[in-house]
Order: C-alpha cells, then structure tokens, then sequence
C-alpha cells in the first residue's frame, strides 16, 4: 500500500465514523490523525524516488579513486556525511515499513552500496563525459580493474557507448568479460549453404568502373563458385573451367576453394567506400561473421575476412554496423592472440574503429606492429619495414631459422624464437617508436602471378604505398625506413616522388636514414637468370625491372643517389655474400657486393645468402646489433626530445 493510498484511507476512516465515540476512541482518532500527518510530513520531506539508486550510483562526486581495504581508514568528511545519511534514511525507511506493515520496493536496500559497487556505475558516467580525457582515463581505470565480480564486468559489457566497448578492446589490461558474445547469427535460407551466399554477395556488388584486377577476381570467383555449385547439386567434384584454381591444390575441398577466391575478390572490392556500404547493406558483416567461425583453424581464410573488416573501418559512418554485429569482441580476443599476424590484423581494424586516440588511418597492407594498444608512452618517430619480391609484412622479418624450428617452438616463447623481430625485439629495445611494416603482392614470375593482367611496376607501387603510408600519418613524425631487396627500390622511388609534391614535403623533411638490406641498385642477376630460362620463369614485370641494363633502374639510383647527397641522409647497407636457392633447381647470388653499393653510407657484408639477410640468428647478433645502433643513432635526438 502506498503512503498517500494509507493516508486517504485514515482521513476518511475519521470523517465517515457516525457511532458516538465511545471511551477512548476519541483518543484513537486524534491519535491516527497525529500518525497521518506525521506520515504525511515524512512524505513531504522524503521523497521516495524508484531512480534514487541509479541517480546516486552515477553521482560523480562521490566517485572514491582507489577503494581500500582498510574498513577502519579515514574516507573523508563527505563520504562518511554520505554514509550517515544512507543509515538515516534506511531507518526511516524501515519504521515507515512496519507502521505500515508493507516494506518498500528492494532498490531500496541498497543505498548503502558499497565503494567496489559504486566505482562501476561512476566509471560508466565518466566513460559519456563530454571531456574527452575524463572518458579516456575512465577506460584506463576499467581496463586495470581485475578484482570485480563477473555480473560487474557485464555491467559494463551492457551498459558501455562503442568508444567506450573500442577502448577497452584497445587496452592491453582488459578483461575478456568486458566484452558480450555477438548477437545470433541470422539463419541461411532454405536450401542455400555458405557458399553460395558468400557468392550472392558477391554479385550484389557493382561490376562497373572496377580495375582489371577486381574484375578478375570477381569473375573468376563467380564462375568457379558456379560450376562448384552445380557440381555439389550434380553429386560430382569439379577442378574448375579454367584448370587454374584447384591445379596447385588437389587436396583441397572445392567449396573451400571457391570461398578463398570470393574472399579474395571481396577483398579487393572493400578498398573501394561505396562497395563497403554494398557489403553492410546485403548483410556482409553477419556473413563474413559466420565464415569466421566456420574457418577458425584456417587462419588464411580469417586473416582475408579481417582485411575486409578492416576496409571497412576505414569508413566512419559505417562504425556503429561494425560494433553492433560483435566484430569488437572478437577482435578483442584475437588481439590476445600469441600469434602475430593474428592479433597484428585485429589491432588494425581497432585502430580503424578507435576514432578518440587515433587520427591516422591504415590502409590494407599496411600494419601497426608497435604499439598495437592504446599506450601512455609518448611515440616520438617512424620506423617503416618495406619487404621486397616474394615478401610479406611479417614473415620477411622473422628469425632466421630452419621451417621445422618455426613450427615446434611455441610461439609464446619470444626470448627463444620470434616470427617478427621488429615486434618482439625492436618493440622493446626502443619503445619510443611506431613500428609499421607494409604488404603488397609480387612475384617472380608471370605463372605465378595472383592477377594476370597485373603489370605494377615499382613507379606505380611506390606512389600506392606512398598514399597508404601518408593516410597513416608517416611524415608526421622523424622517419627511419627499412628495406629488403626490391623494397629499397620502392624506397627510394617514394622519396624521390614525395620531393615533387608539396603535400608530402613532411615525409623527405622527416627522413633521418635509410637501412637497405642487399637491394639491388644496380640490378640483379636474377633478372639475367630469368631472361635466359624464359620458359621456366617467364619473369615478372618486377623481377625485367631489375636487370643491370634496365634505364628505369639506372634513372633511378643516379636521381637518388643525388637526392640522398644534398638532403644528407644517413644511411646502412648490407649485402649477402653467399648464394640463395631459388627452388631445387637454381642456385643464384641475387644481390653481387657491387650493386648492393649505394655510392653513399657504410657497407657491411654478411655470410648469409639473400633471404636470409634480414632475418637475425638471435638478438645478440650483429645483424640486428647493428640495426639498433643506427636507429638509436639516427633518431637520436628526436629520442631524447
């Protein structure tokens, strides 16, 4: 019964009573009408408001910084004001109970929270301050909170703004139980499978003003999924039409195939914004979600879905999408992942996501491996690894060792053996600096090619990279770039593009050296190879580009070698002195001593053949030994700044 409902009924029990008041009842009526209008004054002056616990919980001024353990330390004048006040009331509250033999609502139990509980709800309301360094240290506080209950963490996990759920899948710290499972996946239509609708998608998307390459892949994963499709409803196995996409893989299931190569395409078809809207728009992010798990112990197939998402972050408005269909929590976790490539993809799309402490925005093919969370340590300059023919942004830079030895040695175990020595050692030894490693696709032959009509050549690459490195920020700060093989001809391209243009004035400015390990500036043997056994290699466009006789190459080391002079840039090589085996077939000094001499800059040769000359054996090495110095040296003043 409520109050004023116990009040009404005592004033009418007074005003209705007709029978004369017999000894003592007239005592009993004065004395309810004392008891209503003193209930009627607790009223007035209490004001029992159901959202009086959310309202104190959120009250920011109560908000206590460290909780001790100590019951009997001083809290302070204000917080045992507080707490007196809550005993009051409860009391109060409590008499109000029996006189009316009705106890309140159960909230009200517990006004008297405790510190621990408080924190929650405060750091929530700090969390959707309109300052954004209140909210930036309310995530702080969240993610180094590891003494809550679990119901806490998923206070947090359901009450949270996205910034608030990316920030916390960007710190280091946080717990998983920050993070809800992703909502049910929408059920796949009658009679459809995975495949065919990864295909539907596909097709969905706009087939006009694509470049040669999207359009290849996308044709080639329509009309393979097709004869897949028709093959899996016919009871038969198909290879193909074209005899390509399942020669190099005849143990390999048709549709998981035939998923590769739409992923692929999807790939390519993400990197344009209007194509992303296409994929959210026709349920992509669910999808690919779907895919995702279905393919957990494919981590290739995984990686390419990442890229898609990644793609997609790029694209503001689409944010909320992402967030809403569970991709934070999943990159959340994959960001824990002890494998590099793995937690590497993940911390991109974060990155991606986190509009609060991020500005830059990477590109596909192009990773932050140091910091991947959000940090307090001030980053002070650039140090960019480009990898060259054959390459990748992370198996280019591993430990030297034998494949055996990458895969029994635990991946955790980072003093013994790292697949990414910038991450695991560089990362460490100078943890001042951002650590960007690049991807792109080559190869060295035309049969090996991922897109036949691709004919990139390296003035064409280096002004694609040169976009992708400046939307990531690079030139903003000094710069050291590293380089293998063909990565220092791109390089040096860049440079030498960024001094034409005003609008990337920064990134010569910002130079402070150059690492080349064995590039070939004055061509390669592998090109004389490869041109002599055309009808085995049937050379790239790549590998024509670095023959001795090549005028573009020699453009190209003159112009630089000039440039290099007059801005003053410090600079390393090193060359292999001993021969690499290209297959089982051939045995080839890549780089010679001779065209690994840049005219300017020490060179150091190293007994090792050309894979394996920016791979350290240990970290004690001289190979990396002497990495560090030169970065240490070059950027020494920026690092003291």
């Amino acid at each position: 019964m409520s109050l004023a409902a116990y009040c009404v009924i005592c004033c009418r029990r007074i005003g209705t009573s007709t029978s004369p008041p017999k000894s003592g009842t007239h005592w009993r009526d004065i004395s309810s009408l004392f008891l209503t209008y003193e209930v009627l004054a607790l009223k007035k002056a209490v004001t029992l408001d159901t959202q009086v616990v959310e309202r104190e919980k959120m009250k920011s001024y109560i908000y206590v910084h460290t909780v001790s353990l100590d019951k009997g330390e001083n809290h302070g004048i204000a917080w045992q004001a507080r707490k007196e006040l809550h005993k009051a009331v409860r009391k109060v509250l409590a008499t109000s109970a029996k006189i009316l033999r009705n106890p309140f609502a159960d909230p009200f139990s517990t006004v008297d929270i405790e510190d621990h509980e408080c924190a929650v709800w405060l750091l929530l309301r700090k969390s959707k301050s309109d300052d954004k360094t209140t909210r930036l240290e309310a995530v702080r506080e969240m993610s180094e909170t590891h003494h809550w209950h679990d119901y806490q963490y998923r206070i947090i996990a359901q009450a949270c703004d996205p910034k608030t759920l990316i920030g916390l899948a960007r710190s280091e710290e946080s717990d998983l139980r920050f993070f809800l499972l992703p909502p049910p996946l929408p059920s796949l239509k009658e009679d459809s499978s995975t495949e065919e609708e990864l295909r539907q998608l596909l097709a969905s998307l706009p087939q006009t003003e694509l470049d040669e390459c999207i359009q290849y892949f996308t044709s080639l994963a329509l009309s393979e999924s097709s004869q897949s499709l028709a093959a899996q409803k016919g009871g038969l196995w198909c290879f193909g039409g074209n005899g390509l996409p399942y020669a190099e893989s005849f143990g390999e299931v048709p549709s998981a195939t035939v998923e590769m190569f739409c992923l692929e395409a999807i790939v390519k078809h993400s990197e344009i914004s209007t194509h992303c809207d296409k994929i959210e728009a026709n349920g992509g992010l669910q999808l690919l979600q779907r895919l995702y798990r279905l393919h957990k112990d494919c981590p290739k197939v995984q990686r390419n879905i990442m890229r898609v998402i990644g793609n997609m972050a790029l694209n503001e408005h689409l944010h909320s999408s992402i967030v809403r269909s569970g991709w934070v929590s999943i990159m959340a976790e994959a960001m824990k992942s002890p494998h590099i490539m793995e937690s590497s993809h993940a911390a991109r799309i974060l990155a991606n996501l986190d509009r609060e402490t991020v500005q830059e925005k990477y590109q596909d093919g192009v990773y932050v491996l140091h910091p991947q969370y959000r940090t307090s340590q001030p980053i002070k300059a650039d140090v960019l690894f480009i990898h060259g023919l054959m390459g990748a942004a992370f198996k280019t830079w591993r430990q030297q060792d034998s494949e055996q030895a990458v895969i029994e040695k635990p991946m955790e175990d980072e003093d013994r053996y790292t697949t990414c020595w910038p991450k695991t050692w560089l990362a460490k030894d100078c943890p001042a600096l951002r650590i960007i490693s690049v991807e792109y696709d080559t190869s060295l032959s035309d049969w090996r090619a991922r897109c036949p009509m691709e004919r990139k050549s390296i003035a064409f690459r280096s002004n694609e990279l040169l976009r992708k490195l400046r939307a990531a920020g690079v030139g903003d700060r000094p710069v050291v770039w590293i380089s293998h093989s063909m990565g220092g001809l791109l390089v040096k391209k860049m440079l030498l593009e960024a001094s034409t243009k005003p609008e990337m004035s920064t990134v010569i400015n910002n130079t402070r050296g150059i690492i080349f390990y064995s590039v070939p500036h004055h061509g390669s043997r592998l090109a004389e190879y490869s041109v002599n056994i055309r009808y085995l290699l049937f050379p790239s466009l790549e590998v024509k580009e670095l023959s001795k006789d090549s005028p573009a190459l020699k453009t190209l080391q003159d112009d630089f070698l000039e440039f290099a002079k007059d801005k003053n840039f410090q600079v390393l090589n090193f060359v292999e002195t001993l021969p690499t085996y290209i297959g089982s077939m051939i045995k080839l000094h890549v780089v010679p001593v001779e065209s690994a001499d840049l005219g300017i800059g020490d060179l150091i040769p190293v007994d090792v053949n050309h894979l394996n000359i920016c791979k350290p054996k240990k970290k004690d090495a001289f190979l990396y030994q002497r990495t560090l110095q030169f970065i240490r040296e070059a950027l020494a003043k920026d690092l003291e700044n």
